[in-house]
């Protein structure tokens, strides 16, 4: 099958550019969007078993912080390249105690909790009501279990989301309140990406390898200068450091089933009732606001 895929990284992405993980690099660009300039484009591989490659946070160490994220300009770039199905990756936190730092989840719901991010491309327009039965692509998040599961590394098939506003982390009562509330996980980053790229058309499902548990989960030593302050041991650390080593892996199985899936999900057909009014037509970049 020919469909464009594209990647969008976490925190630590840019190690995977630098140490030559994911094959030759064969093209770079900045995309100049109505938004701004997209984070750099990097292509990996040839035709149609290539794929696109986006650092989130940047390049440099952790750049950009998760509300200071161009999403639009991102989403909007890899549409413009041809991109149809993204892969992401998010390393959140941990609420439900039967997940454990290192393990690896393929959340299937989502929870927004984000204030001041601009999380849509309809602003100002008469369309954008798009039912959010099923937020993530169900066949990227079936390839992204199949691989892992076939990997043989430890993973949850579902988790609930909740996206922080950020960038500090949450308090303790914010997390007794998301448990009330269904969430396993919580981060900063898959608002609005997830819903941008469906209000394109595009599939889209995270990969999340977990960090650390979030505040008040499991009580730790306030420690000064350290990463999370303390709320990551060492051995969970090198749990964390493990699961990153492990993404070319995954992306490359997930990918692999990926080229060989027909599009059959809704996510391509996400904007069809508008279409049938004739309030838009086929050139999408026509649908966006100002």
């Amino acid at each position: 099958m020919s469909h464009e895929h594209a990647v969008i990284g976490g925190s630590g992405a840019y190690h995977l550019l630098t140490g030559g993980l994911l094959g030759d690099e064969v093209d770079c660009r900045v995309v100049d969007t109505p938004y701004g300039a997209s984070a750099p484009l990097h292509r990996f591989g040839e035709g149609d078993n290539g794929f696109w490659f986006l650092s989130r946070h940047g390049e440099k160490d952790y750049a950009i912080t998760a509300p200071f994220v161009n999403y639009r300009a991102n989403i909007y770039a890899l549409k413009d390249v041809g991109v149809e199905r993204i892969v992401a990756w998010s390393g959140p936190g941990i609420i439900n105690q039967q997940f454990r730092p290192g393990d690896f989840v393929v959340p299937h719901d989502l929870i927004d909790e984000t204030r001041k991010r601009e999380t849509t491309f309809f602003k100002d327009k008469g369309w954008g009501f798009i039912r959010q039965k099923e937020p993530f692509c169900p066949e990227v998040r079936g390839s992204l279990h199949d691989a892992v599961h076939k990997l043989g590394w430890q993973h949850h098939e579902e988790g609930v989301y909740v996206c922080t506003e950020g960038p500090r982390l949450e308090t303790p009562a914010e997390i007794r309140k998301y448990r009330l509330v269904g969430a396993d996980l919580v981060g900063m980053t898959l608002v609005p990406e997830a819903f941008l790229a469906r209000e394109l058309e595009m599939c889209y499902a995270p990969l999340c390898y977990l960090t650390n548990f979030a505040e008040g989960v499991i009580e730790r030593e306030f420690k000064t200068g350290e990463l999370f302050e303390g709320m990551q041991s060492e051995k969970e650390k090198s749990a964390v450091d493990e699961a990153i080593a492990k993404f070319p892996a995954i992306l490359s199985a997930t990918l692999a089933q990926l080229m060989e899936r027909p599009r059959d999900c809704a996510c391509g057909q996400a904007m069809q009732r508008y279409s049938d009014k004739g309030m838009i037509d086929a050139d999408w970049k026509g649908w966006l606001g100002p």
